[in-house]
């Protein structure tokens, strides 16, 4: 799963790419430093997973990971191939999620491409590109099922109702995430991957004196966003990108604490996005690992077990299943069984998010 850092020139995304990836992206005072996109596997903080490898002492611990891309800035016109618009499209049409970092402070000596700081304005001028790319798509599938309609076909029937009201929407300027469409009309038009619709998490970049109060700019922004059912995240990208450049422990717990910090806040971006992407984790233990794994909400134990390897989907026989909660009461699975609390269960049984299980399979 892959969730993609969009935003105008120069409002931090490459910077903030760095801080949750540890890789060197190229960043700079200029549009279109960034043109082929950034990739970086990021690992998902978990408290539980640590807790899990001080009670087992596995010899490696392996956490779940994401995969963050760090997208050019769009700019106006885009969506008609404006700055190479677009390629940087198709780039976001690759994503599971978004991250829209907007710029919510005042510096003479970082440009901005439209000229002043406006966030409310520069989330509007990437909204329409995607809007606009959206109405390309649907248009052409409108076009397409019609002609079947047309020719008899009238199993397209409720398809091109779902795809007109899409229309509707776009044609006013709103995001399609607003819609409120029902998991049958989703799952009709999924494969047209439309921009507007994946689920979006907004950064406010601000300055390190507003880290703590946000200012004008992000009041602005959590405003305009309330009827997106979205997430605001305020980050002062600069001070998260010295956090990162202190590798000793102890002088970056120093620098935490002179600004009052009790951890980076990027760590709290890829919980976010963790859950943006509509994920949880489950774990499997033993001597040799102790391993996070990740998974969509919802998914059943047989679908789970495909993620370590597809034959333990194929000749899935049960599942023995652990609480989280339990594993830390009782300290062990010996104790755990004595107490009763160890679970089998069955294909059909929901995986739940920190569940410790053990997959019995036959192929």
């Amino acid at each position: 799963m892959k969730a993609g850092i969009i935003g105008l020139p120069n409002v931090g995304k490459s910077t903030l790419f760095n801080c949750l990836s540890n890789s060197k992206a190229h960043s700079a005072n200029f549009p279109f430093c960034t043109i082929e996109p950034n990739i970086g596997k990021v690992n998902v903080p978990d408290e539980r997973l640590t807790i899990l490898t001080d009670l087992i002492n596995p010899k490696q611990t392996v956490p779940a990971s994401i995969e963050i891309v760090d997208i050019a800035g769009l700019v106006k016109g885009a969506s008609k191939g404006e700055g190479l618009g677009n390629q940087f499209l198709a780039n976001i049409r690759e994503t599971d999620a978004l991250i829209h970092v907007l710029r919510c402070f005042e510096d003479t000596n970082i440009t901005h491409i439209e000229g002043y700081i406006d966030p409310i304005r520069d989330k509007e001028i990437i909204d329409l590109e995607l809007q606009i790319k959206d109405l390309e798509t649907v248009d052409k599938q409108i076009e397409k099922i019609s002609k079947k309609l047309r020719a008899g076909f009238k199993d397209d029937i409720k398809y091109h109702d779902v795809l007109q009201k899409i229309k509707n929407k776009l044609e006013n300027s709103e995001n399609l995430r607003v819609l409120g469409l029902e998991k049958s009309e989703i799952d009709l038009i999924k494969d047209l991957n439309l921009l507007t619709l994946k689920p979006i998490l907004y950064v406010c970049n601000v300055s390190e004196k507003d880290l703590n109060t946000g200012n004008i700019f992000t009041n602005s922004v959590n405003e305009m966003i309330k009827l997106e059912n979205s997430e605001v995240l305020i980050l002062a990208i600069s001070l998260e990108a010295e956090i990162f450049e202190i590798e000793d422990f102890s002088d970056r717990k120093s620098f935490l604490d002179n600004y009052q910090i009790n951890q980076p806040a990027s760590l709290k971006l890829i919980n976010q996005t963790y859950k943006l992407l509509n994920m949880q984790t489950f774990f499997t233990v033993g001597e040799n690992e102790v391993k996070a794994w990740t998974i969509q909400i919802g998914w059943n134990a047989q679908k789970a077990a495909g993620v370590i390897h597809s034959d333990f989907e194929k000749g899935f026989i049960r599942s023995e299943v652990i609480s989280y909660d339990d594993y830390q009461n009782y300290k062990s699975e010996a104790k755990i069984k004595e107490a009763g609390k160890l679970r089998v269960e069955g294909k059909e049984y929901i995986v739940k998010d920190g569940d410790i299980m053990h997959f019995r399979f036959n192929v």
